[in-house]
């Protein structure tokens, strides 16, 4: 958490149309925009393999959309029949087939959890995310290490033997690759890469001061940076391999936490350039750089752009004695709080359906990563007791 700048699409295509329940019976309908906003469905589930079974009940009771019932009406039935790197998705609503489809997985689990994502998007009408992947930060060897794991946890797998401070983890939008700062060289922060197919790193950028906040583009193309070389903590952009470095920002302030908009023409950072650290937006090229009048907080930090919605960035704010999830719509041009409860929301990163966000809750015992319904509110636990202090979570969705 920077507490004072410490520099450290949606239209739905038209080939996965929603299925859409009615009281006469189940209704097929075309394309449907903004569905994040779709009320939350009645579901049942069913699978003949309980390991799959039991996997399907965690992956819809955190996602906040649905309503799993064991008996009742429900909009729809969702039965999974895994085998081997294949699971057959079966969708049924008031006794009539919807959708019968086979779906591919690197194993039996994977092809489970793809299947329900792709439930997800025939209902729902939004990608689903529970067979991604999630990279973050535990000390639960005593040291800040990058971890990675499936959403449910697993499958974890220690990334970094640095034993030193590690920060700032992000996966390629693929999930082949990670970058993330750590001090473990000469004490100063560099940023590394990790191939994650190979577990081959290298160094990414390690100039004069401070290298930190890398993070990739939407088209993995381009990274986004903080360099410090020129004497001050500027905003910098570079190809995929670290090479082709262009400086973005020439402020007597302090850059950090840089994010894409989901087209890549545009990002947004953190800058105390007026005195305070706040919101700012840049296009990519380095023009147009404006604050964001958020009118929230003195002290705005973390943004991340919704990767479906460029409309909505989440960023975190302090209010009152705590640090909470704040979200900003330029449409309203408006900004709205997300978060209360007991403690500090911090290090938001969005999923990519464009309506939950993986965010650390921190206290002064802990901190743990927690998933967001920003539809509902509703929050749920995602880090289990094991990797105590987990935090500074980064998101992807894996190709086969």
């Amino acid at each position: 958490m920077i507490r004072c700048i410490v520099p450290i699409l949606f239209v739905l295509s038209w080939m996965y149309p929603p299925l859409v329940h009615a009281q006469q019976g189940p209704v097929e309908l075309g394309t449907i925009e903004q569905a994040v906003n779709v009320q939350r469905l009645n579901v049942r589930l069913s699978s003949p393999n309980p390991q799959a079974m039991g996997l399907l009940q965690r992956a819809f009771a955190l996602h906040g959309g649905f309503e799993v019932r064991a008996s009742g009406n429900v909009d729809f039935e969702i039965t999974v029949v895994p085998n081997e790197r294949q699971a057959e998705l079966i969708i049924t609503s008031a006794g009539r087939e919807l959708l019968r489809q086979q779906v591919s997985g690197t194993d039996w689990r994977d092809a489970t959890l793809r299947a329900a994502d792709t439930a997800v998007r025939r209902t729902l009408g939004i990608p689903g995310f529970f067979a991604g992947m999630v990279a973050f930060i535990s000390d639960r060897t005593g040291h800040s290490e990058v971890y990675v794991s499936d959403m449910f946890f697993e499958r974890p797998r220690q990334l970094t033997r640095d034993r030193a401070l590690c920060l700032l983890p992000n996966l390629s939008p693929d999930g082949s690759r990670l970058l993330y700062t750590s001090y473990h060289r000469n004490g100063f922060p560099d940023i590394f890469s990790i191939d994650l197919r190979s577990n081959r790193r290298d160094v990414f950028a390690s100039f004069r001061g401070l290298n930190t906040g890398a993070v990739h583009s939407p088209d993995g193309r381009q990274v986004a940076m903080i360099l410090s070389g020129s004497g001050n903590s500027e905003l910098y952009v570079s190809d995929a391999q670290g090479q082709n470095i262009r400086r973005l920002t020439r402020t007597a302030g302090l850059e950090a936490d840089p994010t894409w908009s989901p087209d890549g023409r545009r990002l947004a950072f953190t800058s105390d350039e007026h005195g305070r650290p706040q919101i700012f937006t840049i296009n990519a090229d380095g023009t147009g750089m404006r604050r964001l009048p958020t009118n929230i907080s003195r002290n705005c930090s973390e943004p991340n752009w919704n990767p479906v919605n460029a409309d909505q960035i989440i960023f975190t704010a302090a209010i009152g004695r705590e640090f909470e999830l704040v979200l900003w719509e330029f449409s309203r041009n408006a900004s709205r709080v997300l978060t209360q409860g007991t403690g500090d929301a911090v290090h938001p990163t969005w999923l990519r359906d464009g309506r939950h966000v993986i965010y650390t809750e921190r206290t002064a015992r802990y901190s743990r990563l927690m998933v967001l319904d920003t539809v509902t509110g509703r929050s749920v636990r995602l880090s289990p007791d094991s990797f105590n202090n987990a935090s500074m979570a980064t998101f992807a969705y894996p190709g086969l």
